[in-house]
């Protein structure tokens, strides 16, 4: 199994191998999450990063096994903590949820309950695993309510969801994730619906009590600049696979995937001018219910080649913490030769970058300011 990172002396805590999922539909089979493997360790900060679509979300359900239903199709191998995930009942499952891992969801206004208190939501979370007093439930949620900074925590213990800002109840959202210290956790977008100001308080809140709890943590985003400084490892998801996995520190210093770049190339800079254009990926990411031939980036990518459309590439070690799924790697000869091809060929993607922010040899390497 592929990991970008050595690990010497530790056990991993999350094994992933080959992991699918498919989804059975009308107009076919969706291919959500097709051979996924990985492995996270205690303490690590994994990053899982993609456009809507790329099959990221559906990855963490899947490990949780929250993606049910009859015309779920599950494979591979799931192992947390040596316990084969994909093989127990769901009965054993539900020890599992919030005691061993947790999941801070994208929406808290539609994971909390609305006409229940969110004291209540807290307290019933702790007392079915630990099978502790109410009294005793009801001190623990305050302390966990004032440990994610949720100011007058014994007065909000009797507030109903509608009746806190959406910070707050992201606040409580994580709280609840927390209270039986589990060994990893989820946090799948978990900022999208909040402000600027607020995601920032809301990561810099996950990363403390991951410090605090020394737990594993997988940030689930669409966003590169969330992940930034704040992982360990970052998986790039494009169509239901991986495309590129490396350390944090590779992914921005020495970006390999075209898709990667494109992803670095979208983020706005402090510096840029005002108005300045946004560097839109072009096209749209495939259908999964189609039959993909090649490379699934190829009809986007400014360096695709009659290579990408016919043969899959395989995700492959560039070096001891890289792996990456490309027959032209940015920064590489054989990568500049094709960006000079499809620009004198007039291919659509490659004049999209020649003639909008990226003009120059910044199109085949990193962004300006980041290495």
């Amino acid at each position: 199994m592929a990991d970008a990172t050595t690990h010497p002396g530790d056990a991993p805590l999350l094994v992933v191998e080959d992991l699918a999922t498919h989804f059975a539909i009308d107009a076919g089979l969706v291919r959500a999450v097709d051979g996924v493997s990985f492995e996270l360790y205690p303490g690590q900060t994994l990053g899982i990063v993609g456009e809507s679509g790329s099959g990221k979300t559906v990855l963490a359900r899947t490990i949780m096994r929250l993606n049910l239903g009859g015309n779920v199709r599950t494979s591979g191998s799931v192992r947390f903590s040596n316990q084969s995930l994909l093989d127990l009942p769901i009965s054993d499952m539900t020890k599992i949820w919030g005691r061993e891992i947790a999941m801070v969801f994208q929406d808290p206004m539609t994971s909390l309950n609305p006409v229940v208190k969110i004291g209540r939501q807290v307290t019933e979370h702790v007392r079915k695993h630990f099978g502790i007093s109410k009294a005793e439930a009801r001190n623990l949620a305050i302390e966990l309510l004032q440990s994610v900074r949720i100011p007058e925590a014994e007065a909000r213990f009797d507030s109903f969801p509608h009746e806190l800002s959406g910070g707050m109840r992201q606040r409580v959202s994580i709280a609840i994730a927390l209270a039986c210290n589990p060994k990893l956790l989820f946090a799948d977008e978990p900022t999208t619906a909040l402000d600027v100001t607020v995601q920032h308080q809301i990561l810099n809140l996950l990363g403390m009590q991951q410090q605090e709890r020394d737990m594993a943590m997988v940030l689930v985003t669409h966003d590169l600049g969330v992940v930034a400084g704040r992982t360990d490892e970052i998986i790039v998801m494009y169509a239901g696979k991986i495309v590129e996995q490396a350390t944090t520190s590779e992914i921005f210093h020495r970006t390999s995937h075209p898709y990667t770049e494109a992803l670095l190339r979208s983020i706005p800079k402090i510096d840029q001018p005002s108005h300045t254009r946004l560097a839109a990926i072009a096209g749209r990411p495939p259908d999964l219910a189609d039959s993909l031939e090649g490379c699934s980036f190829s009809p986007r990518c400014p360096y695709a080649q009659e290579r990408c459309f016919e043969e899959e590439p395989e995700l492959e070690a560039l070096a001891t913490d890289h792996l990456s799924a490309c027959w032209y790697p940015v920064g590489t000869p054989e990568n500049q030769e094709a960006w000079e091809k499809n620009l004198l060929a007039g291919r659509p993607s490659t004049l999209a970058i020649a003639n909008g922010q990226i003009v120059d040899d910044v199109s085949v390497h990193l962004p300006s300011g980041t290495s």
